[in-house]
C-alpha cells in the first residue's frame, strides 16, 4: 500500500532532537511543525470533534518523556503515533464511544506546511475510511496518515504483521468496492 510521504526532519534529525531534549524552543518547535499534521489527520480519522485536543495531550504526554528517547526519526514517529493510539483508547474508554466522526464543518488545516492541500487529507481519509471496521480503519490511518510499516503499526496495536496485512487488505477491498458502487450509482 502507498504511503503518504511523511514530512520529516532530515538528516539534521539527532541534532534537532538532542537540542529539543536540552529544552530548545527551536528544536522542539522543528519537533512540532513536522509531526503535528500527521497526528492532527490521524485524530480527525477517528475522533474529530476532538482532534486537537487529543493531539495537545500526546505533545504534553511525550514532553516530560522526550529526554529518554532513543533512536532515529521513524523509530520517534512511531513512538508519537503509539502514544497518540493509547491516548485515543483513553478518549474512547471515557466516553464510551468508539466512532468515526467526520466534522462537515472543519475549519481547514494546512497539510504537512501545504495551504494549498488544505482539507483534502481530511476529506480524503474520510472518504476512505468510511463504512470500515474500527480495526481496518485503525490499520488504514497508522499506514497511511502516520507513514508507519507493517511491523511498526503491528507493534501498536499489537498484532502480527501478517494480521495487519490481511486488515489492510480487507479494508482496501472494502474500500474499493465501495468506492466503485458509489461511483456506478451516481
Amino acid at each position: 500500500m502507498p504511503q503518504v510521504a511523511p514530512m520529516t526532519v532530515g538528516p539534521d534529525f539527532a541534532a534537532v532532537l538532542a537540542a529539543a531534549k536540552t529544552g530548545d524552543g527551536d528544536a522542539i518547535a522543528a519537533l512540532y511543525r513536522t509531526f503535528n499534521p500527521a497526528l492532527l489527520r490521524y485524530y480527525r480519522a477517528h475522533a474529530a470533534r476532538v482532534a486537537e485536543d487529543l493531539t495537545q495531550e500526546v505533545w504534553l504526554g511525550a514532553a516530560p518523556r522526550l529526554s529518554s528517547f532513543e533512536g532515529d526519526e521513524q523509530q520517534f514517529r512511531t513512538w508519537l503515533f503509539t502514544v497518540a493510539r493509547r491516548r485515543l483508547v483513553d478518549h474512547w474508554r471515557a466516553t464510551g464511544r468508539r466512532v468515526n466522526e467526520v466534522l462537515e464543518d472543519a475549519e481547514p488545516v494546512a497539510i504537512d506546511g501545504d495551504p494549498s492541500a488544505r482539507l483534502v487529507g481530511d476529506a480524503a481519509i474520510a472518504e476512505l475510511t468510511e463504512g470500515l471496521t474500527d480495526e481496518q480503519r485503525e490499520v488504514i490511518a497508522l499506514r497511511v496518515v502516520g507513514g508507519l510499516s507493517v511491523d511498526e503499526v503491528a507493534a501498536i496495536i499489537d498484532k502480527s504483521p501478517g494480521a495487519v496485512r490481511v486488515i489492510q487488505h480487507r479494508a482496501i477491498r472494502r474500500a474499493a468496492s465501495r468506492l466503485n458502487e458509489s461511483v456506478v450509482t451516481k
